[in-house]
C-alpha cells in the first residue's frame, strides 16, 4: 500500500519537508521513494506541489497522513470520499488550580482595610493618604477642609 507523507531534509533547527509518495512499510528516510510531489518550508509557509501528481496518487489509493490531508485541504485539492478527516484535537490543562489565571487575588493584595502597610507606618502619626502620588501640601490641604465643620 501506498502513503503520501511528509521527509524531512534541511539543517538542524530549519526543517525543510519534501511531500513523497512511499510504500507504508518504509521509513520516511529509507530512501525508497515512489514519487516526489513537491516541498513545503513550515517558516516561510511555502508550499510547492504538484497537483496533478498529488491527485492521480490520491485516486490510485495512496493514503495521506493527517497533515498531508491538512495541507490539501488548505490548498483546496478534492479529496476522496474515504480520506479521514482531521479532527482538532481538544488541550485539556493539566492542573488548572495552579494556574495564575484561574485563582483568586494572591493573599498580598487581599489585605484587610484597617492594616496599614508597615512602611507607611514609619515616621509619621498618621494613615497614610488615598492618594500617595498627590503631593504633601494637598494631603495637608484636605486634611485641614475635613476637620472644618460644613455649613
Amino acid at each position: 500500500m501506498l502513503t503520501i507523507r511528509m521527509q524531512r531534509t534541511g539543517r538542524k533547527g530549519h526543517a525543510m519537508f519534501r511531500m513523497v509518495v512511499q510504500d507504508a512499510r518504509r521509513t520516511p528516510l529509507s530512501g525508497k521513494v515512489v514519487a516526489y510531489l513537491g516541498s513545503y518550508d513550515p517558516h516561510h509557509k511555502t508550499l510547492n506541489l504538484d497537483k496533478e501528481k498529488v491527485s492521480f496518487y490520491l485516486s490510485h489509493g495512496a493514503q495521506p497522513s493527517p497533515r498531508i490531508v491538512s495541507i490539501l485541504k488548505r490548498e483546496q485539492i478534492k479529496l476522496p470520499k474515504w480520506v479521514n478527516d482531521v479532527k482538532p484535537k481538544k488541550r485539556e490543562v493539566k492542573n488548572p488550580d495552579k494556574r495564575r489565571s484561574t485563582q483568586s487575588e494572591p493573599a498580598e493584595n487581599q489585605a484587610a482595610p484597617d492594616e496599614v502597610p508597615a512602611a507607611a507606618t514609619k515616621g509619621s502619626d498618621e494613615p497614610p493618604s488615598e492618594d500617595t502620588n498627590a503631593p504633601a501640601s494637598a494631603v495637608e490641604a484636605e486634611t485641614v477642609e475635613s476637620d472644618q465643620p460644613s455649613a
